[in-house]
């Protein structure tokens, strides 16, 4: 076994993506995600995925902060991103192109993220660190999803969250 790095490596990534195409048109909105450290984590995992946009909305920071560069490596530059003041009209706006609208949270009528059939036009919704998505935002959202915890813990990193669902959908049929 020998490791890949440089073009070796770039040619696995190329004839994997090409194996493999995604299926799904997936955007990312951010609802207040506060910290710079999970803005620039979430660009990373768009990047990684290949998600279509990621709106910033309410009190996420944007990639001017340098934490969200530092920590995002940059990938700011290369997922299609907005800022928009106000989550609920994203979210209203989506659902009139066609997209179902998901919220990453923990609400009453749940489903766990792998019993969901996705559309191929969907949206993930994640809300602020202590207090989740809004109830403003969670009125306009077709479906909540959740990642199960077997240990003490509550709950993921926000970003950890969506890497869990994204990649999810991303290997869906």
């Amino acid at each position: 076994m020998k490791q890949l790095q440089a073009t070796p490596l770039k040619r696995f990534h190329r004839d994997w993506k090409r194996a493999h195409p995604i299926r799904h048109d997936v955007v990312l909105v951010l609802n207040s995600v506060q910290y710079p450290a999970n803005v620039g984590s979430v660009f990373r995992i768009a990047d990684a995925v290949a998600l279509k946009r990621v709106y910033l909305c309410g009190l996420t920071p944007t990639p001017d902060n340098p934490a969200v560069v530092k920590v995002g490596r940059d990938k700011h530059r290369y997922v299609p991103w907005e800022y928009q003041e106000r989550a609920e009209e994203v979210v209203a706006a989506l659902r009139d192109e066609g997209y179902r609208i998901y919220a990453l949270e923990l609400t009453d009528s749940a489903c766990p993220y792998y019993e969901v059939e996705y559309p191929e036009k969907l949206c993930v919704v994640l809300g602020n660190e202590d207090h989740g998505v809004t109830r403003a935002v969670l009125a306009h959202c077709d479906e909540s999803l959740f990642v199960p915890m077997y240990g003490k813990g509550l709950s993921l990193n926000v970003h950890v969250s969506a890497a869990v669902v994204l990649y999810h959908v991303l290997h869906l049929a």
